[in-house]
């Protein structure tokens, strides 16, 4: 057996290199590059090892490891999960940094592997700086904390380790169903252990992603369903995206003449002004896609999870002779709410859905209640989203209405906490797809500017707009730094609530006083006014 002697580090960016994946009709690689902050846990290992492979895998210089993480992630997700990047960091804070975003992508179903520092494996430096010590248990590490938030975690305390480890992780990364983050605690002293690797554990290796097909008799099912259905609706998730499926969305509701609605992953998987799209749903709804959802005798959901924001906390549904079925690649998500699961890809089931369908339509008068409510629908975005007369300051519907005259057709739109989500899923126009990249799953303020990056990372050619809080603003821009110093041009409007402006809301509506939420209301002795251009000017 031929054998190549490497540090484990440098086996590990060597075998990261050689990984590629199909898309768009050819082969690329997977890892489109490493955000790195190095310190004692990762430097002399990963750090070396990086520089050495940087005119193939670069690597990229963040200012928090959050924040990077969460460029890592807006990249894989405006990649629709077919590329990915990892991320590096030391061992502590560094690592438990990157805790907030492992969870984010776990929710969100996307992919991202990540290589904290660890202790010594060895021990000999023990307790080494930065260490976490359970006096009862010589076995824990900080990088624990991932363990729930990772749909794989490894601790890579032998080099060898890396041979069924580093596949493993990019299987899950790969599979449509077990997406997600994939983490390997890598003990710093192990990172920089010279092992004899074999010379076929970097060969090069096209991964697919699988494109899995519905059980006959599930598809009879929602057939079946469909040809005794009144009042149809399809709502479309994230999973439509994924699966590139929204040309075959849109042929298959024409061919029906059904309505849908979208989720926040799902806008923009048919174009907002497609006479069958009734916008969103949910609490952040539109009226025609709640009117629709709630008179609907049979309810399709395509690619999404069914959080609480897009059921109404199981409450938008309410026809009492209602049918739900759950298209969906995973039969986690499949099964929720008691649905009848058809298991499999979306682009796959709807082109053989469509194809039991031949000659079957939605009755009339149903799709006449939709198409009227949805002219009301664009009259009342029209309305609330014009330009602001007066001298009073613009309602969030105004700005937005504002960004969007200001963008062009291929505008992406990035968004993640506070109000501005609701409001950007209700009167956001989206005209292609991908150009709705607001993060809605975990909902994790600070996401927006890294977020953003990300983006822009993954789309260098289409114009990215940041609509943030002041709230989220002050918690995590630092990657303005960073969007600069790579070139990535963000435009970032901020709205300035003077604190939490959402939550104020909330707390007021549920009958609270105003307290703690907006500066005005929280401890202080100066009441700050914060000048956003100028800072980010700075």
């Amino acid at each position: 057996m031929t054998t190549l002697r490497l540090t484990a580090a440098q086996a590990t960016v060597r075998w990261m290199t050689r990984q590629f994946v199909e898309a768009d009709g050819g082969e690329v690689s997977y890892f489109a590059g490493v955000w790195a902050i190095f310190g004692h846990g990762n430097v002399a290992g990963l750090g070396e090892a990086l520089e050495g492979v940087r005119d193939t895998l670069p690597t990229y210089r963040a200012h928090n490891e959050q924040a990077m993480a969460h460029a890592a992630i807006a990249y894989a997700k405006q990649m629709r999960r077919r590329r990915a990047m990892a991320c590096t960091t030391s061992i502590g804070p560094g690592a438990t940094n990157m805790v907030t975003a492992a969870a984010l992508a776990h929710v969100n179903r996307l992919p991202v592997l990540l290589l904290p520092g660890d202790v010594y494996a060895s021990r000999r430096p023990d307790p080494v700086l930065q260490q976490v010590e359970a006096f009862a248990d010589g076995l824990v590490s900080a990088n624990d904390c991932f363990r729930p938030v990772s749909r794989y975690f490894d601790r890579i305390t032998r080099p060898e380790q890396l041979l069924t480890a580093l596949p493993r992780a990019l299987a899950v990364m790969t599979d449509p169903a077990d997406c997600g983050p994939a983490t390997l605690a890598f003990c710093q002293d192990v990172q920089a252990e010279a092992f004899d690797w074999p010379q076929a554990f970097f060969a090069r290796r096209v991964w697919r992603i699988r494109r899995s097909g519905p059980d006959p008799r599930e598809l009879d099912d929602l057939a079946g369903a469909l040809k005794a259905a009144q009042r149809p609706l399809i709502v479309a998730g994230g999973g439509v995206l994924y699966a590139n499926a929204e040309g075959r969305l849109a042929r298959l509701a024409e061919t029906l003449g059904a309505p849908v609605a979208e989720t926040q992953a799902g806008k923009g998987a048919l174009a907002w002004d497609h006479p069958l799209n009734l916008g969103s749903i949910g609490v952040t709804g539109s009226a025609a896609a709640n009117a629709a959802a709630a008179e609907a005798d049979l309810v399709i959901g395509v690619g999404t999870r069914l959080q609480d924001f897009t059921t109404g906390s199981r409450a938008l549904f309410a026809s009492p002779d209602r049918r739900l079925f759950q298209v969906n690649v995973a039969a986690f998500d499949a099964h929720k709410h008691g649905a009848e699961a058809v298991i499999g890809d979306a682009d796959v089931v709807l082109a053989e859905l469509e194809a039991r369908l031949s000659g079957w339509r939605a009755p009339e008068p149903w799709r006449a209640r939709a198409a009227a409510a949805l002219v009301a629908w664009n009259a009342a975005v029209e309305a609330v989203t014009a330009a602001p007369t007066g001298n009073l300051p613009p309602s969030d519907a105004q700005v937005i209405g504002a960004v969007q005259r200001a963008t062009g057709p291929d505008a992406v739109v990035v968004c993640a906490a506070g109000g501005l989500p609701g409001e950007l899923h209700k009167l956001w126009r989206t005209r292609r797809p991908g150009g709705y990249h607001v993060e809605y799953g975990y909902s994790c303020m600070g996401y927006e500017i890294a977020g953003g990056l990300g983006v822009k990372v993954a789309a260098p050619d289409r114009d990215v707009h940041v609509l943030v809080g002041d709230g989220s603003y002050l918690m995590l821009n630092s990657e303005i730094a960073t969007s600069v110093m790579l070139g990535r041009k963000l435009t970032i409007t901020v709205l300035d609530n003077h604190g939490f402006g959402c939550i104020n809301r909330l707390q007021q509506a549920t009958g609270g006083a105003p307290f703690n939420n907006l500066l005005a209301d929280a401890a202080h002795e100066t009441l700050p006014e914060i000048d956003f251009a100028a800072h980010a000017a700075s």
